[in-house]
């Protein structure tokens, strides 16, 4: 991985890529894979990626990042018509 990592380092570099924008690519992409990873949910990438959840949602906020891509769309039926074995699996 490291031989991977600097040939993209040495790419980048000769590409005039500036820091600055190499260093947001980099975020960009590693939060999105670990968001990927737990499907668009923000605590456990947050805690995956060990930083607050409220530092991990500025960061998507600020990096353009589109959280809803990665969920499966499955939205928690309204309450009065989940089945009680969901509503236990939720208290706990």
């Amino acid at each position: 991985m490291k031989d991977q990592l600097e040939a993209l380092v040495q790419q980048m570099y000769k590409s005039n890529i500036l820091y600055s924008e190499a260093v947001r690519e980099f975020k960009k992409r590693f939060i999105a894979t670990v968001l990927e990873e737990n499907k668009g949910n923000q605590c456990r990438a947050a805690r995956q990626l060990g930083m607050h959840r409220n530092t991990l949602s500025r960061t998507v906020t600020e990096l353009k990042i589109d959280v809803r891509q990665f969920r499966d769309g499955g939205k928690r039926p309204p309450r009065g018509t989940r089945p009680a074995a969901y509503e236990r699996k939720l208290a706990r």
